[in-house]
């Protein structure tokens, strides 16, 4: 079944980079090949930290160097220090670099045209269906999940936005010093960790966990961003928090919820998590959970 699989996948990557000019030097009949090309529209026209480009695009440090290098003598990008930190080298993109960053968006809009224009209506719409499902599933392997430091700026931006979020959501607001806490000592070995997602080097998830020895161990500070909800990252937070709970000695995980909350709730009850009688005095609450976890 597998080497079917894998013969069918093989059979798609040579058709697209047959249909989208990939093998060609000049990509869109431009003076530059697709690697270079990709990297003008990845720069933007607000520019691009370098390290930043290399983890979106999965770049070698070397490879992403000599295309930079390359764009530059053509006069189209600029790379200097940053600003705010000199370590930092940023790209920009120059004048006639956003000039042909805005040619190459309309030949490529011309190139989707000639995917769909030859198809039915009933056609087309099956073909962008297949291309937004395709696109899905080869992004949820593109996210990263690890134990990280909770003071990392990355690891800070998710728990702001963890805060923001269920001050929209929560009927009367959400005031995390009023809630049961989960501080950053809290969060660190041997008293909990923290677990990041990241998808192409940007921060899009988190989760946490209070451990206390051979005591169920608390889920905290659950939160996916909205641009990858559907990509399976709360799930896969939750089984990772629950097998680094599960390798501390833990028995059972609990959480608290709130009514708010229903996707989480959802993604708790699915997951094998029973609801169970009130154990703390979260203000918040309005559901407690627990599950009992296997060796």
């Amino acid at each position: 079944m597998i080497e079917a699989a894998v013969a069918q996948v093989r059979s798609f990557n040579r058709l697209v980079t047959v249909r989208v000019g990939a093998l060609e030097d000049h990509y869109l009949a431009r003076d530059r090949p697709l690697g270079e090309a990709r990297l003008l529209w990845e720069i933007g026209a607000d520019g691009s930290d370098v390290r930043l480009l290399r983890l979106r695009l999965g770049l070698d440090s070397g490879y992403l160097s000599r295309l930079l290098r390359s764009l530059e003598a053509a006069g189209l990008v600029a790379v200097a220090p940053s600003e705010a930190d000199r370590r930092v080298r940023t790209a920009q993109l120059t004048p006639a670099g956003l000039a042909e960053r805005e040619l190459l968006d309309t030949r490529s809009d011309e190139l989707a045209r000639t995917f769909l224009e030859p198809l039915s209506e009933s056609g087309r719409e099956r073909l962008v269906a297949a291309m937004a499902e395709v696109e899905r599933l080869l992004t949820v392997a593109l996210v990263e999940v690890d134990v990280v430091d909770p003071a990392r700026p990355d690891a800070q931006h998710c728990l702001r936005e963890y805060v923001l979020e269920l001050g929209r959501r929560f009927e009367a607001g959400f005031d995390p010093a009023r809630s049961i806490s989960a501080e950053v000592e809290e969060m660190r070995p041997p008293a909990g960790l923290f677990l990041l997602a990241t998808l192409r080097g940007d921060p899009v998830g988190c989760g946490a966990l209070k451990l206390h020895g051979h005591e169920p161990a608390e889920l905290k500070r659950m939160w996916v961003a909205h641009e990858a909800r559907g990509l399976g990252v709360g799930r896969r937070l939750l089984e990772q928090l629950e097998q680094c709970a599960r390798d501390a000695g833990a028995p059972a995980v609990r959480l608290e919820t709130n009514n708010a909350l229903t996707e989480a709730i959802g993604l708790y009850r699915s997951a094998g998590y029973s609801e169970v009688a009130a154990f703390n005095d979260e203000p918040y609450a309005h559901h407690w959970f627990e599950k009992r976890l296997g060796s």
